[in-house]
């Protein structure tokens, strides 16, 4: 037991800013085994109540709209570096004390760690609504659908809606697992939560309509930025991970020839990508006109079809998720051991 105790002291950084590989490894398993369970306390929705708490006091500031939101962003994704760093430094400092504190503060740091990536709710969400299609149960499929899209859900077909799954699911491949996991190589778990405040600050204030149109512009831009080089990474990554699905050179082409050709079709400079890579990898054609609170917004088509069976794609969109978050952890994995992690 001292011997483990001893190889778990050694596992952990002196920087709060690096992070041991074996720390990530065991938090992506966590993730895979628990979720995001309720009765935990969750960095994320602490983050969500923060940010409406904030917003209704800057709302009452007699300065401009856009202001407002560049003191939003600036005020949650300053708090969650910071609270995050003095965090892990202390539990770092608790790790040096005793047996007993160090094995508390890795596991802390592990659960931490995890909050960051979502794949097993991503995969669940989206199970939820395929099998609710699957079933005939469209009333069911779509009320599922419609707490992980944005878009009005009511009137959505059986191909609607298993095409908007299989939207989000590429969409939130990037930002709920690739993204965090980036930013946990460069810059250890401080960095990784200040991308999740800034991607939640989007998802609650980024919208283009008339409450948010200059109070979410910071949150917007700035969560564009952020995503810019994680989008590029997870549309390669579906890419790759293609071949192993289909077992064909011509879908990893396909795949690859729709990004490079769609990618920045999409009305988001990020989205667009891993989309673009799924939809070509599925042979399916994404985008389209769309209705967010009743108003219909045209979006342009992302993809060639090559099937019309949007069920057999939605189960391998699954797939390609799976796989994806496996072989960019395990990238992001081997990077920290070339970094000098333990």
């Amino acid at each position: 037991m001292t011997d483990f105790l001893q190889h778990l002291r050694f596992g952990i950084q002196d920087s709060a800013f690096s992070l041991p590989p074996v720390l990530l490894m065991l938090a992506f398993l966590l993730d895979l085994v628990i979720g995001d369970p309720r009765r935990l306390p969750h960095p994320v929705r602490m983050m969500g109540g923060t940010i409406r708490r904030t917003e209704i006091y800057l709302r009452k500031l007699k300065v401009s709209e856009k202001l407002k939101g560049i003191l939003l962003v600036t005020t949650i994704v300053g708090m969650a570096f910071i609270i995050t760093w003095f965090t892990v430094h202390i539990l770092l400092r608790m790790s040096l004390t005793s047996h007993s504190l160090l094995l508390t503060a890795y596991l802390l740091l592990i659960y931490l760690t995890s909050t960051t990536i979502a794949v097993r709710e991503l995969i669940n969400s989206a199970r939820a609504v395929i099998e609710a299609v699957t079933s005939s149960n469209i009333e069911f499929a779509r009320e599922r659908l419609s707490m992980i899209v944005g878009r009005d859900t009511h009137a959505l077909t059986e191909k609607e809606i298993l095409k908007a799954t299989m939207e989000s699911l590429a969409e939130n491949l990037s930002d709920g697992v690739i993204a965090p996991v980036f930013y946990l190589v460069v810059g250890g778990l401080p960095l990784a939560m200040a991308y999740k405040a800034i991607n939640t600050l989007d998802s609650m204030v980024g919208y283009r309509n008339d409450r948010y149109i200059h109070f979410g512009w910071a949150a917007a831009r700035l969560d564009d930025i952020a995503n810019y080089i994680p989008a590029r990474i997870t549309g390669l990554l579906i890419v790759i991970v293609s071949f192993f699905v289909s077992r064909s050179l011509f879908t990893v082409h396909c795949s690859l020839k729709t990004m490079l050709r769609d990618g920045r079709k999409h009305l988001s400079p990020n989205s667009g990508m891993p989309e673009a890579a799924m939809a070509g990898a599925l042979g399916i054609r994404m985008g389209g006109p769309s209705a967010y609170g009743g108003i219909v917004i045209e979006k342009p088509y992302i993809g060639n079809l090559r099937t019309e069976d949007y069920g057999r794609a939605s189960t391998q969109a699954i797939t390609i998720v799976k796989a994806s978050s496996v072989l960019g952890i395990a990238t992001a994995i081997a990077i920290l051991f070339l970094k000098g992690g333990a």
